[in-house]
C-alpha cells in the first residue's frame, strides 16, 4: 500500500496570531484550534475565528472537539469558513456525522491507541471501517484524559495495511517525524502528520524555529521515503 502523496502536516493548538503566522510561513497545510475548555489550549469559537480570519488561501482550519453536543459544534463550524471537524472524545460513527452538519463539514476522527505493547491490541482496520465516513483516522496516543498528553505510541505495532487516510499524531518533534514516517507511510492511503507539545516552548505557546525544524524533517523524510 505505499503511497507517494504528499504527506501534509498540521500544526495545533495555536493560541496567538504570531504562531499561526509562523505555521503558515513554514509552509503547513492545516492549523489546529482546540475548542475543548479543558486544556490548556483551549480557544473559544470566536477567538478560534478570529485566528483563523489571518489564514491565505489553501491553509485549512481544523477544530477540535471533545463530547461537544451537535448544535455547538454545527456553530462552532459555521462561525469558521472552510474549517474541518476534529472529533477527539468518545462520539460514535453516528454521533461525528451528526456533529459535521450530516456531511457539510469533513471531519477527522481521532484514535486512541494504548501506550506500550497493548497497542497490538487495538484494531484499527476495524476502527477505520467502523468510521469510513471520516476523511482521515487521526493516531494518538491513549492517556488520562484527551489528548496523547505529548506521548508516542509504539508506531510498530499497527497493522501493516490500512485501507484509510492516516494522521500520525502523539509525541511528534522535529526529531522523531522521520521515523514515524519511514514507519506508516507504506501501511495507508496517505499518511498526513500532526504536531502540537513538539514545536512549544510551553503549552498553547509555539516556538517558529521548532515549526521551521519539523516542516523540514518532514519534506527530508518525504523525499527520502518515495
Amino acid at each position: 500500500m505505499t503511497s507517494a502523496t504528499r504527506i501534509r502536516i498540521k500544526v495545533c493548538g495555536l493560541t496567538r496570531e504570531q504562531d499561526l503566522d509562523a505555521a503558515v510561513n513554514a509552509g503547513v497545510d492545516a492549523v489546529g484550534f482546540v475548542l475543548y475548555p479543558a486544556s490548556p489550549r483551549a480557544v473559544s469559537a470566536e477567538r478560534a475565528a478570529e485566528l483563523a480570519s489571518r489564514l491565505p488561501p489553501f491553509v485549512t482550519p481544523v477544530l477540535l472537539f471533545v463530547n461537544e453536543t451537535p448544535e455547538n459544534t454545527v456553530a462552532a463550524l459555521a462561525r469558521v469558513p472552510g474549517a474541518m471537524a476534529q472529533f477527539h472524545g468518545d462520539e460514535s460513527p453516528a454521533q461525528c456525522l451528526a456533529a459535521s452538519g450530516r456531511g457539510a463539514h469533513r471531519f477527522l476522527r481521532a484514535a486512541r491507541i494504548p501506550l506500550g505493547l497493548a497497542g497490538a491490541g487495538f484494531d484499527l482496520v476495524k476502527y477505520a471501517s467502523d468510521f469510513s465516513h471520516a476523511q482521515a483516522i487521526l493516531l494518538d496516543a491513549h492517556v488520562d484524559g484527551y489528548g496523547g498528553g505529548g506521548k508516542a505510541f509504539d508506531w510498530s505495532l499497527l497493522p501493516p495495511a490500512v485501507d484509510a487516510h492516516l494522521v500520525l499524531s502523539g509525541g511528534l518533534t522535529p526529531a522523531n517525524v522521520a521515523d514515524g514516517i519511514r514507519q506508516l507511510r507504506p501501511r495507508c492511503k496517505s499518511l498526513a502528520v500532526d504536531v502540537s507539545s513538539g514545536v512549544e516552548m510551553s503549552k498553547g505557546i509555539k516556538d517558529a524555529a521548532k515549526i521551521r525544524d519539523f516542516v523540514a524533517a518532514v519534506r527530508a523524510a518525504e523525499l527520502a521515503s518515495s
